[in-house]
């Protein structure tokens, strides 16, 4: 597995709307594996690997945004304020590290008050995202050469390897990033065009996959997102969702679709004619591009979702292992590949 490209993908700065950074990755990495290349208005990439038939379209999504902020504010002491650009559990931010992309990327630190100087109600409250403030470490004055009211920003950390596993800030999504890099580049002979789409602010509502679902209109689509793995001390055995190291996810619904039962058949069975572990995912909360792939185009797709497990989603300690990132990348290139050789009438 290519661990330095996963890292580089991982790392790097691409906030909703602001995705320019991880583009360019992307552009490097796959043109010599692509027939065409495009970026729509919105910032999608989308290119194309053209199959053996142009008479059916299949579609691959997967968002290059990470969650996020934006700044709000500068006071007259030089801390910012922020709004969230995505889901964000407010007591994942204490003591955290950020990055503030304004003429020159500035990092600061996720502020509050301490500890030392709360009275006993304060101490027993659970933290809101308003209790946090920015501090860069420098005077407003400073501060304003550099930083605007709307800047982006993200959260710093870098990607490690654990034992079997990765683990980064923006797991979710830029794990989906590179398993789609990595297929372009190893995916045979196709018998339909594949439309390979790298998607804008997905954290903010399926933006991206709306806008080129809607392009393409695509019969055949597929998400490509990380799910929840809460295989962790003190969890039921129905609220695991998935599990790590059990293999790659094929989706059944999440809270924004419900995956075409023909799709979910016709994973299963590529996954085990080419023995690829595998497991189910019911996610109750939550959505992906998927629904945008799903829904989006005019006649509307035929469409499933890759899911990798990871624990720790939102954080910037998610964690996904490797053998479930290789059995995605196997699975999706599987079911790209035989796509014609399924029965896809409704039963």
């Amino acid at each position: 597995m290519n661990i330095p490209l996963l890292k580089e993908i991982c790392e790097v700065a691409g906030a909703p709307g602001y995705e320019s950074r991880v583009r360019t990755i992307v552009l490097r990495e796959i043109e010599k594996y692509v027939d065409e290349v495009k970026i729509d208005n919105l910032g999608n990439v989308i290119a194309l690997k053209k199959g053996r038939s142009s008479e059916k379209k299949s579609m691959i999504a997967a968002h290059m945004d990470e969650i996020g902020f934006m700044v709000t504010h500068i006071d007259e002491n030089g801390f910012l304020r922020f709004t969230p650009l995505g889901g964000f559990d407010p007591k994942t931010l204490t003591a955290q590290r950020v990055i503030v992309h304004g003429k020159k990327d500035l990092v600061g630190v996720m502020g509050s008050k301490p500890i030392h100087v709360m009275n006993a109600e304060e101490k027993q409250q659970n933290v809101k995202l308003t209790d946090f403030f920015i501090d860069l470490g420098m005077g407003v004055e400073e501060v304003k050469k550099y930083i605007s009211i709307g800047n982006p920003v993200t959260r710093e950390r870098e990607l490690i390897e654990m034992g079997d596993c990765v683990n980064c800030k923006s797991i979710d999504n830029r794990v989906s990033v590179f398993i789609l890099i990595e297929a372009l580049k190893t995916i045979k002979e196709t018998p339909y065009d594949t439309y390979a789409v790298f998607t804008v602010q997905e954290e903010v509502g399926l933006r991206g996959a709306n806008v080129s679902a809607h392009q393409i209109n695509p019969d055949f689509g597929f998400g490509l997102d990380t799910t929840i793995a809460y295989d962790l001390p003190g969890a039921a055995a129905h609220e695991m969702v998935t599990k790590l190291g059990e293999g790659t996810a094929i989706k059944v619904m999440d809270a924004s679709t419900i995956c075409d039962y023909r799709m979910v058949d016709y994973m299963k069975q590529i996954a085990d004619k080419n023995k690829i572990k595998w497991q189910l995912e019911v996610l109750t909360a939550g959505g992906t591009d998927t629904a945008g792939v799903q829904r989006m185009g005019k006649n509307g797709s035929i469409s499933g979702a890759v899911s990798i497990p990871t624990r720790n989603l939102h954080q910037v300690i998610e964690m996904a292992n490797k053998s479930d990132i290789q059995g995605s990348i196997d699975l999706l290139n599987a079911c790209i590949e035989n796509l014609d050789q399924y029965n896809w009438e409704h039963k």
